[in-house]
């Protein structure tokens, strides 16, 4: 008994020593934390690394950052020698959209990308190397946007100038004629195609209707075919057609359980209906990509897009109520209407129904400058169009299958006097992870000035963020000196979904209904607020609260899977001689003033 009470003795005092030896082992601090979180990004993921480094020295501080041996330095340089790296290595590969993605990275950091390749190179490079492969429409578009980056040599100019009279684009052949005319001699060939001009009886035979079979809906207890029309017009020989994403949603939306099946008609209702199948959409722009297996008479060209005028003659192309083959002209009525989750459209008098959805909207010359869409519901008889710049910024990621994804930082804006308001940030986001600060404005976005007239400030910067790929660095500057470099995510389905369920109620009152609020003295009943500020054009403005206004939240209900938000509020509307009233304010989750 004597020996087992010494063992255990024994035993306890080397456990006491043991410890005692473990509590000298330095504790590590919540920055050296942070700094292993970071080293383990730094090989498989540098731009996540580049992000949360750049936090670290906004919100955290780094002192020694600028010192030989600072280990946030050295994390810092390998992991941009990493993407260097990869740079390269997608070169060697040829994967020259990913070349592309990584030198945006590059020069977002500031880095010198002339050495490890530019942006226009790459995109020349995955131009051609896509015509060898018979893609002309992501070889055209890939060489648009590198004369848009930086002017095609002539040598590349008439090279592609060629290649869209071989598959017999006229519009492609416009574009690259004018990129060349300037630089040297054409040939006459070549030079009289490119400035003729087609006709509406060449261009009808590039328009095809949309039927969706969704089989059969009972009404009064009887049967009915179920079917969905629209219009979609050719954009590449090998059969690729453009349409609107409602007119095609029951093929690919998961909500959806019923049958359906996608079919297109080249003639008249008596025409055979040719199976087609969707390849990519892209629902906040309301634009599908479909196939169907069959060689066209015409292609419309996305080289030679336009930007219309107000006031501009157009034609809008297409089925309506399945009359196919329908012209109908007009003008441009309004630009910048701001009706979808990103960018604007274009407001048009020429007359479409149901059927035209998806169809082309031409100018005089023939050139694409819209795709149609119909049908909502608070704007009976006004037609509205997809500008066709958006449907170029939105193929690439469309051509690459499946849902087409956007980046996105979690701010939402204002068009204020001073220019982009940040008026919220979304938690849980890019943007809130680096601390930028609600009231500031946006000042450059990756350094491009930001010039747009009255009214399309917001759509300027979505159309300077929206080309990239989520996952790349972002350089934004704003109004407190500050220039970031952040890492896009993926942009959600609806964007304010996930702040509305876990942000406070006052702070949702900024975002959805334009009503940014101070807390003041309230009772056990309710909180109280004063309306520190109104967004202009927002829904509180329309409802005519104002500055200084007391205002009580009664109830705050979201309803995500219908899209909406309600706010009940009780407010003393300080021009009315402070009379009291209270009012339901109704708002869309899926606002359009995001970045």
């Amino acid at each position: 008994m004597l020996s087992l009470i010494c063992m255990v003795a024994w035993l306890n005092g080397c456990l006491s020593a043991s410890q005692a030896e473990k509590r000298l082992v330095p504790l590590k601090s919540s920055g050296e934390f942070r700094l292993d979180d970071i080293a383990g990004y730094v090989s498989e993921n540098p731009e996540r690394a580049i992000h949360l480094i750049e936090i670290h020295k906004r919100v955290y501080g780094a002192e020694d950052y600028p010192q030989p041996g600072s280990r946030l330095k050295s994390l810092e340089e390998e992991a941009v020698k990493n993407l260097i790296e990869s740079q390269a290595r997608a070169v060697r590969e040829k994967r020259w959209d990913d070349a592309a993605s990584l030198a945006r990275s590059l020069k977002a950091l500031e880095v010198s990308v002339e050495n490890t390749g530019m942006e226009p190179d790459f995109l020349l490079a995955d131009a051609k190397d896509k015509l060898s492969g018979g893609n002309y429409l992501g070889a055209f578009l890939a060489a648009r946007r590198a004369h848009e980056l930086q002017p095609l040599e002539f040598e590349d100019a008439l090279f592609f100038l060629e290649q869209a009279v071989k598959v017999r684009q006229r519009g492609g052949a416009a574009f690259f004629f004018a990129a060349a005319e300037e630089q040297g001699a054409i040939p006459e060939e070549l030079r009289l195609y490119a400035q003729g001009r087609d006709t509406a009886a060449d261009m009808v035979k590039g328009v095809a209707t949309v039927l969706v079979d969704r089989g059969y809906r009972i009404e009064k207890g009887r049967g009915i075919p179920d079917w969905v029309l629209g219009s979609a017009f050719f954009v590449d020989p090998s059969g690729f057609l453009i349409t609107n994403y409602h007119v095609i949603s029951s093929e690919v939306d998961p909500a959806y359980e019923g049958y359906s099946r996608l079919y297109i008609r080249l003639g008249d209702a008596a025409s055979p209906r040719i199976p087609a199948r969707v390849i990519g959409w892209d629902k906040t722009m309301d634009l599908a990509l479909i196939k169907a297996e069959i060689k066209p008479e015409y292609v419309f060209s996305l080289a030679d897009r336009a930007v219309p005028r107000l006031g501009e003659t157009i034609y809008a192309i297409g089925s309506p109520v399945g009359l196919e083959k329908t012209v109908t002209a007009g003008i441009v009525s309004a630009q910048g209407r701001r009706l979808l989750q990103i960018g604007d459209v274009i407001q048009i008098d020429a007359a479409v129904n149901h059927g035209n959805s998806g169809g082309p909207v031409v100018d005089a010359e023939g050139r694409l400058v819209g795709i149609v869409f119909a049908g909502i519901e608070q704007y009976q008889g006004l037609n509205f169009a997809v500008p066709a710049e958006r449907l170029a910024a939105a193929l690439p990621a469309m051509i690459r299958g499946g849902k087409a994804e956007r980046p996105w930082l979690g701010l939402i804006i204002a068009e204020t006097a001073r220019g982009a308001e940040v008026v919220y940030v979304a938690p849980f986001t890019p943007a809130a992870e680096h601390h930028i600060a609600e009231g500031t404005w946006i000042k450059t976005l990756n350094d491009g000035e930001i010039n747009a007239p009255q009214g399309g400030l917001i759509p300027a910067l979505q159309d300077l963020l929206f080309p990239n790929r989520p996952g790349e660095l972002v350089s934004i500057e704003t109004s407190d000196g500050i220039r970031r470099v952040i890492m896009s995510e993926a942009r959600p389905e609806i964007p304010l979904a996930r702040a509305a369920r876990v942000d406070s109620r006052e702070r949702m009152a900024a975002p959805l209904f334009g009503i940014i609020l101070a807390p003041t003295a309230g009772n056990i009943f309710s909180a109280a607020y004063v309306i520190k500020r109104v967004v202009r054009g927002s829904i509180a403005d329309e409802a005519g609260l104002s500055e200084q206004d007391p205002v009580s939240i009664r109830a705050f209900r979201v309803e995500e899977k219908e899209g909406y938000a309600l706010l009940d509020i009780h407010v003393k509307k300080r021009r009315l001689g402070y009379l009291e009233t209270s009012m339901r304010l109704p708002a869309v989750l899926d606002i359009p003033d995001t970045l």
